[in-house]
């Protein structure tokens, strides 16, 4: 199967070869590919693709898959009001 047809992170839509491409250019942290590729910020924060970017920067760097750290989560701090969002109609 060809790099460009296996999805890695869904919620991106990010391929296996978009993730190679970075790791032979030099990106090879979790945080790294995160901020070029946007991989675990998806509506899933990573919890379908962070074991799979983490297993092909294990493979690419020659380490075991423990050694290789993921993402951090960022989660919201609190919810947001929509009416803020939308404004008010008598302003």
């Amino acid at each position: 199967m060809n790099k460009k047809d296996i999805i890695i992170c869904r919620c991106e839509d990010v391929t296996l070869e978009d993730v190679h491409n970075c790791l032979k250019d030099g990106y090879t942290t979790f945080e790294e590919l995160k901020r070029i590729l946007r991989v675990g910020m998806g509506p899933c924060q990573g919890q379908t693709c962070s074991i799979l970017v983490q297993r092909e920067i294990a493979k690419f760097l020659g380490k075991k898959i423990e050694d290789v750290k993921t993402h951090k989560t960022r989660p919201l701090i609190t919810g947001v009001v929509l009416e803020d969002i939308a404004g008010n109609d008598n302003d």
